[in-house]
């Protein structure tokens, strides 16, 4: 079977990329960054209720009446099968007690039918919120670091720090897919924010190590003469069709979950759901594609200046 040259095309796969790269930015231009309530402080509300209630007719109720930006989304939930409204306020405060009787006492004239009826509240205080959203941004930051020290000794032999450098660049780029993917479909960064991007570093790093496996074994097998070149392409299309089956069956299952989580208007697996969808596919584009040629233009900068020298 004739070998595919990944590195030939490595342009190609860096001009997606940039794409990618322009698309994220030009979004957040236009939509904007919004930080969820555990991140940036506020209120969130919940109701239960009977009938129907048009939720951005709520909303913007709600925003006339306290003169704070509201959110307001429905769900069923699924052990009481009960009718949910969810407000979020989020306005860097929580909200005092006349203003939850406010917002309580208006909706409830509004819908009189309903049998509205307030089943739960929770605020978060601004500082607390930050630090929330400090500890996750370390936590990514630390995964990358414990990753870059785990390639860098198991694989050693074949360079490791340098294909740890290059495995990392490429969780940089699904990080910032599933990022844009919040931007575009204007998600608030949340909790499921920081959950798809660990999640997506530890399917996407798993698939990078496959291939760094078959790239120290090829080498003993092919011998030193074997240029980079070949190596790393011969290595990838040998674990092609893994990255790719494995990322398919996840990609499924995540996309089962959303399907139900739609179906049943579960906002927060959604939050979660959706990001993932488009980081798996990110994950297997981005070891594929991404982390073997940039290594490869590494390997081939090293052996230039190892000439030059000599």
């Amino acid at each position: 079977m004739k070998t595919i040259n990944f590195y030939k095309k490595r342009y190609i796969y860096f001009s997606i990329s940039i794409c990618i790269l322009i698309i994220g930015i030009a979004a957040a231009f236009v939509n904007g960054i919004k930080l969820d309530i555990q991140f940036q402080g506020g209120t969130i509300l919940k109701y239960t209720y009977e009938g129907t209630i048009n939720a951005e007719e709520a909303g913007k109720l709600i925003e006339d009446t306290l003169g704070k930006p509201a959110n307001c989304q429905q769900q069923t939930t699924v052990a009481k099968e009960e009718q949910m409204l969810i407000i979020s306020l989020a306005n860097n405060e929580s909200i005092t007690s006349q203003e939850q009787e406010t917002v309580t006492s208006v909706l409830t004239k509004t819908y009189p039918d309903t049998n509205l009826d307030l089943s739960e509240s929770l605020s978060v205080e601004p500082f607390t919120g930050a630090r929330f959203f400090r500890n996750g941004l370390i936590a990514i930051l630390l995964s990358f670091a414990l990753i870059l020290v785990y390639v860098g000794f198991r694989f050693r032999k074949i360079g490791g720090f340098s294909a740890g450098i290059m495995a990392i660049i490429a969780l940089l780029h699904d990080a910032f897919v599933v990022t844009v993917t919040f931007i575009i479909f204007k998600i608030p960064l949340n909790d499921s924010f920081i959950a798809a991007i660990l999640t997506i570093i530890g399917f996407s790093i798993n698939d990078t190590i496959v291939i760094y496996d078959r790239i120290r074994e090829n080498k003993v097998i092919m011998g030193n003469k074997t240029s980079t070149e070949v190596l790393v392409n011969t290595s990838i299309q040998q674990s092609m069709s893994r990255s790719i089956n494995t990322n398919i069956a996840v990609f499924v299952s995540i996309t089962i979950v959303y399907i139900f989580s739609y179906i049943y208007n579960i906002q927060s697996i959604k939050d979660f759901a959706l990001p993932m969808m488009f980081g798996t596919i990110s994950g297997c584009y981005s070891t594929i594609c991404i982390a073997g040629p940039l290594w490869i233009m590494w390997k081939n900068h090293e052996e230039k200046v190892r000439l030059r020298k000599a």
